[in-house]
Order: structure tokens, then sequence, then C-alpha cells
């Protein structure tokens, strides 16, 4: 595979966590007939052009050029002081439970996020689905989640059950039940939605967020 392969392999995989091409081109302000010219070979992926897409993705600098490749590791690739790369996991679907890479396992991930908020060593990046968030978060943002912080009521945090499914919703105790237990209710911010209680359906808070990215275009 060469090079220019490689880099349109990245550039599907992004494309393919969005509806359609032109949801995926409106999300990061890019041109739709550019992205598509470039996946029917109608033009080359060139250095610039991958450079600059990783960073309207927030993906980090030559991934895309290896990201496939287990034998090449960009850990050597000098990054401006202060940031750092957080893995983005695969997805939430806020509202519906869906399945989630265990968090845990550092480093894992399917791309990449170039942050400076402090964070700690566990951090990870979910893009949002679905639309029971709004109007707050909508399908497509980037939340970074950080499983050292213990949440206070009223933050939003990442949630999953036994079969490890994750959510994202807004945190909320509810006292202690009648077991001395405590009782954790995750709220959605879209009112027709329900929500769930820790005394109803057994879950794990996995982390709190503490960044929300939203890629805005001029249509917002």
């Amino acid at each position: 595979m060469d090079i220019n392969d490689k880099r349109l392999e990245s550039l599907r995989r992004e494309i393919q966590k969005f509806r359609s091409i032109a949801a995926f081109a409106r999300h990061y302000d890019l041109d739709s007939t550019y992205i598509s010219q470039l996946l029917n070979g109608h033009r080359n992926l060139g250095e610039k052009a991958a450079r600059n897409i990783e960073n309207k993705l927030g993906l980090a600098p030559m991934s895309m050029d290896h990201q496939d490749d287990p034998e090449i590791d960009d850990s050597h690739y000098k990054l401006p002081h202060g940031l750092r790369r957080v893995p983005r996991i695969s997805f939430v679907q806020a509202g519906v439970w869906t399945e989630a890479v265990d968090p845990y396992a550092t480093g894992a991930g399917d791309d990449y996020l170039l942050t400076d908020t402090p964070l700690g060593p566990y951090a990870f990046a979910l893009t949002i689905r679905g639309n029971s968030m709004e109007p707050d978060f909508k399908e497509g943002d980037t939340i970074v989640i950080d499983p050292d912080i213990k949440p206070s009521p009223g933050d939003f945090v990442v949630a999953k059950n036994q079969e490890d499914e994750a959510t994202f919703k807004k945190f909320r105790p509810r006292g202690i039940d009648h077991q001395g237990r405590s009782v954790i209710e995750l709220i959605p911010l879209n009112e027709d939605f329900p929500s769930m209680r820790s005394d109803v359906v057994s879950f794990e808070i996995i982390g709190t967020m503490l960044e929300h990215r939203r890629y805005r275009t001029s249509r917002e």
C-alpha cells in the first residue's frame, strides 16, 4: 500500500463515523466535493493536504501516513509544548446503550486527539452519537473523559453497564437507599429520553467529561 492509499484508508475510517461524506465535510468545515474527488481517485491526497486534514480532524501529525502500520511508532514526533495525545475510542451513542472499547486499555484507540487540558494517564475521547443530550451536545461532537476525576453533582459522565456498554449523561446523586448504598441518576438533556437510576439499572461510572469540542461550520 503506497502512502496515498494509506492516507485514503485513514480518511475513509473517519468518514465512516458519519452518515455521509456531506455530513463529515460539514462537521469539519471541509469541501465535500474535494473529499469525494480524493476518494474517487480524481485527486491525490498529498503531503500538504494530509497535514491539513489531520489538523482539521484533531489527529496526531503524520497519523494518516501510517495509521495501520504496527511497526511504525509516531511517539518520536515532537508535539508543541503543553499538548498531548488522547486516544479516541469507539463512539458513545447518547441515550442508547452501545458497545464501546474498554477505556482502561491505555493508548488503545482508532485515532488520537490533541489537547492541552490537564488529564490523567487513562483519559480518552469519544464521538457522540444520537440526540439525547441535545441541545448542549450534538451528534458528532467530541468529548474528553478522565477516569481519574470523581464527578460532582451536575457534571457530565460516561457510564457502562455490566456488559461494558456505555452511555453519556448528566450525573445527579439521589441520596442513599434502604441498604445504605448511594443512588445515582443519569439524566439526558433531551426530555424525550428517559433517565437511568442505579437502584433500577446496574451501571458503573467510567469517567468525568473535562472537555467538549464542537467543530462549527458556517451554517451554525
